[in-house]
């Protein structure tokens, strides 16, 4: 009998000692070598199954070669070795985790985040120096309890996993800062989620809850609070306690009411895609440091005169409501840069005074309104800077505004930037000058720049450096002379809406069907000849679609699968069907209509 026939009569493995070999030799010695000296240790991206035994073993056995390298004058002194700090593992195949983590007991850093992990071994508890632990984009349907005894631990990452529950000890990781939870299975959250008075990022959206532990109003430093895309039907007035709330998203659930909070540091309300159908004034006069408050996708039919009283407020969406008449009052709204209104059967206003943009809304507005000149003069000239100045520092300084609009200008002048430096610019208006490119130095408020006006210049080209701004949510770009988007513009995978209106697009940009954040396109009055139904949609979140006045000879019948969509605007196209009688009974009509058009 050969030797290959006598090791399989055995049950022997006669691979066994080659694939030893495999296993020990997939990470160089010298790899292993130079993370003894930095006690860093990069193993991302390399199609690990599992992970090679001398790793979990590197602060304990000497290299191979330390018998050639044993003189005191020798340049690598192994003996003199770091304990591995930070092990980055993402990106691999791995379907499990050793006991033998352990062995790394110095680590402040794991990443395994987008591997093949359905469960993590109790070991993990060991590991007491770690304070950043990276899970996401696995398959684990539980988390260990001895997890929950890293006391030292700041940041918990396990978004895309497959948890329906967390273990009530969470609430022992009394250090941690940032807790992401988001896109897993979750129907409840323990109350000892409110023992974590340390969080101040709490990730949520993407599960199934229905409703809210109330003991979420210990956590006093929370200052972004996600809960969208959930089954919520109420959101507790106890996180009114949560006295350093900042942003609270609520996109996506079932709430009939704007939930009644007095978190006094509330800037940003995202309550979009519910079933409001109105406003309470309680619920208003408690929004009193608000900027941001999203309301878009409801049920409103009217918008209550209290909500003037939000000196405030920024940015006002509306976007796919059921208003039919618009506030005067409105554009008594002091620092109102940003009203969008598309999608409401509006009287009394029309259609191309919305295209014009807030700026123009807001002085027809003003026009309406029925006072005493002098207290509009009173009301103006107390928030305006004397004359002489170019630009408004206080805005910058306390509303995070950069403003310089309306000069005419064909750049903006650094001293603007000068004079914000070092300040956390949310927003930029650049509108109505005379710019053919983006200002470059946008670049340096990368960290916080969320929303830009660059409508009515003269820009040929979208410059790159804008792809940088990796938080921009708002872009508006109305009444320029585009033709094109830069590709690079996919890595805003925070982008929720483009204004393109009165441009030179000749397609639908190829860029935005990569942009699955988008939530509203406008891209009426170009040359658009054709759009592709099925890459849209993939934009599970687009809601709006303004294709108005351009070039369609014919509506694709697949768009009416496109069941997202709360507003389509296709007026003013040579196509023949749909006919006009039948875009005029509005968005759900047309996609009916499209649908009864695909053939079997």
């Amino acid at each position: 009998m050969s030797r290959f026939g006598k090791a399989k009569a055995n049950n022997v493995d006669s691979l066994a000692g080659f694939r030893a070999q495999k296993k020990d030799t997939v990470i160089s010695h010298g790899v292993l070598n130079a993370a003894r000296k930095s006690g860093q240790l990069n193993l991302s991206s390399r199609g690990l199954s599992e992970v090679p035994q001398n790793v979990y073993r590197l602060n304990i056995d000497p290299p191979e070669d330390a018998h050639q390298n044993v003189s005191f004058d020798a340049s690598d002194r192994w003996w003199e070795q770091t304990d591995l700090t930070k092990l980055l593992l993402s990106s691999n195949q791995l379907t499990h985790l050793s006991d033998d983590i352990r062995l790394l007991a110095g680590l402040n850093i794991l990443d395994l985040h987008d591997n093949q992990l359905s469960s993590l071994p109790s070991a993990l508890g060991e590991l007491q120096e770690l304070h950043q632990l990276r899970l996401s984009h696995n398959q684990l349907t539980s988390l260990p309890e001895e997890l929950c005894t890293l006391k030292n631990l700041r940041s918990l990452t396990i978004q895309q996993n497959l948890l329906e529950s967390l273990p009530e000890q969470v609430g022992h990781l009394e250090n941690l800062s940032e807790l992401d939870l988001s896109r897993n299975h979750l129907k409840g959250l323990p109350s000892s989620l409110g023992c974590l008075i340390g969080l101040q990022k709490l990730n949520l959206c993407h599960n199934k809850l229905t409703c809210l532990p109330d003991s979420l109003r210990q956590l006093k430093n929370v200052k972004m609070l996600d809960c969208s895309n959930n089954q919520l039907t109420h959101i507790p007035a106890s996180l009114s306690e949560m006295v350093a709330l900042e942003q609270l998203y609520l996109r996506h659930n079932k709430l009939c009411l704007l939930p009644r909070l007095s978190a006094p540091t509330l800037k940003e309300l995202y309550v979009g895609n519910n079933q409001i159908e109105q406003l309470e004034t309680e619920q208003l006069e408690c929004l009193t440091a608000i900027s941001i408050l999203e309301l878009r996708d409801n049920k409103l039919k009217t918008i209550p005169e209290q909500i003037t009283s939000l000196s405030t407020l920024t940015r006002l969406d509306l976007t796919n409501n059921d208003i039919t008449t618009l506030l005067a009052s409105l554009s008594l709204l002091p620092n109102l840069k940003v009203l969008l209104l598309e999608g409401n059967p509006l009287r009394g206003i029309r259609r191309d005074l919305l295209t014009k943009g807030t700026n123009e809304l807001l002085k027809y507005l003003r026009g309406r309104i029925q006072e005493k000149p002098q207290r509009a003069d009173e009301g103006h000239t107390a928030l305006t800077l004397p004359s002489q100045a170019r630009f408004n520092e206080q805005k910058i300084r306390t509303l995070k505004l950069l403003e310089f609009s309306e000069k005419q200008a064909d750049q903006i002048p650094n001293e603007l930037f000068d004079a914000a430096a070092g300040e956390d610019v949310t927003t930029a208006n650049f509108s109505k000058n005379q710019m053919t490119s983006i200002p470059s130095r946008l670049v340096e408020f990368h960290a916080s720049l969320s929303d830009i006006n660059l409508g009515f210049n003269r820009l040929t080209c979208c410059s790159p450096d804008i792809c940088k701004l990796l938080n921009l949510k708002h872009i508006d770009l109305r009444n320029n002379q585009l033709d094109e988007l830069p590709p690079e513009m996919k890595n805003l995978t925070k982008l929720c809406s483009i204004i393109l209106n009165y441009n030179r697009f000749r397609f639908f940009p190829e860029v935005l069907y990569h942009i699955v954040t988008l939530e509203t396109v406008l891209l009426g009055n170009n040359q658009v000849s054709a759009v592709d139904p099925n890459r849209l949609m993939k934009l599970d979140h687009l809601s709006t679609l303004d294709l108005s006045n351009n070039d369609l000879l014919n509506i694709p019948p697949e768009l009416g699968l496109c069941t997202n969509l709360r507003c389509l605007i296709l007026d003013g196209n040579p196509f023949r069907t749909p006919r006009a009688a039948i875009l005029a009974k509005g968005t759900d009509a047309v996609l009916e209509y499209l649908r009864s058009r695909i053939t079997t």
